[in-house]
């Protein structure tokens, strides 16, 4: 039986490794995360859930020496860029100093850790990129995940980086907002939105990244491997589509570029991944932009349920 351990289990894409692995009954599970569960109840008895801030070295330490799993899965992180740019204390101790015990923890016990990373490590300038490209972050979080990705590729344990694309997806508690559903409640309420076309990114579904990821413990795979979407699609090419899938009325979506925003952090402009190493090596196979919205309107009526 192999065992394994996820890290950020509360949020949306541990929510949704769990989700995939709970009723395999060749895995033991162990779902981490800061204090009390957020998942579903329906879903106790198929894991063991412990409280963990990775942040908390000795903490680290004793799990893994306690548990030794096979392989950590490592989804916790500070994400909402404009925070990080504010508290740039508090990303580095959630994106850089948590990845540095769990390396020591993975080292110590032979552990194999795969890595979440991200698109944010680019400055943005010539997407998509595949896994050569070099890093040139243009804000405070991608520097962070970038210098986590570094002490990950020096470690000494076996390690895979999986970086991806803006992920899209719905959380069982229904915490998270994203692209999909901002435009469509904005549109039902007759709200006129602005939305870029000077961004480019290949937006992912919260279950085809946990897919990838699972992929990689299964397979034991090393090194680092985009796990995105395919469509290389710009922001408003994305509202367009939700607007089409859901029979909005596309004319109150108004074209905008990024200078009509002023936001703390800086944006990279064309990220987006070329994802054919995961495809060829992996098996990795996402949906398209359009299934991922049809996805995201089924879970949303099974909510509404």
């Amino acid at each position: 039986m192999k065992k394994v351990l996820i890290t950020g289990s509360n949020g949306l894409l541990g929510q949704k490794l769990i989700k995939k692995l709970k009723d395999n009954k060749a895995i033991e599970l162990f779902a981490t995360g800061r204090g009390e569960s957020r998942l579903p109840e329906s879903w106790q008895g198929d894991y063991e859930w412990i409280s963990l801030d990775v942040c908390d070295k000795s903490a680290v330490l004793e799990l893994i020496a306690k548990k030794i799993p096979d392989c950590v899965i490592h989804t916790a992180a500070m994400t909402q860029v404009d925070d990080c740019e504010a508290d740039q204390n508090a990303c580095w101790e959630s994106n850089v100093t948590a990845v540095r015990n769990l390396i020591e923890a993975c080292e110590k016990n032979q552990v194999h850790l795969i890595h979440l990373s991200t698109d944010f490590i680019f400055d943005g300038k010539d997407g998509p990129y595949d896994e050569s490209a070099s890093a040139n972050p243009v804000n405070y979080y991608g520097e962070t995940k970038l210098a986590a990705e570094e002490l990950i590729k020096a470690s000494k344990c076996k390690w895979a980086i999986a970086r991806t694309v803006l992920v899209y997806g719905v959380a069982a508690d229904m915490s998270r907002s994203n692209i999909i559903l901002w435009v469509k409640n904005s549109l039902e309420q007759r709200k006129k939105i602005n939305v870029v076309t000077d961004q480019w990114r290949t937006p992912t579904l919260a279950e085809d990244l946990a897919e990838g990821c699972i992929l990689l413990m299964e397979k034991g795979s090393e090194g680092i491997f985009n796990i995105s979407g395919e469509d290389f699609l710009t922001p408003y090419d994305m509202a367009m589509q939700t607007a089409e899938y859901f029979g909005l009325d596309k004319s109150m979506i108004k074209k905008a570029d990024s200078s009509n925003f002023s936001q703390p952090a800086k944006r990279p402009m064309k990220t987006g991944f070329v994802i054919d190493k995961a495809k060829r090596e992996l098996g990795y196979s996402p949906k398209s932009f359009m299934d991922g919205i049809g996805i995201l309107s089924k879970q949303l009526k099974l909510a509404d349920s």
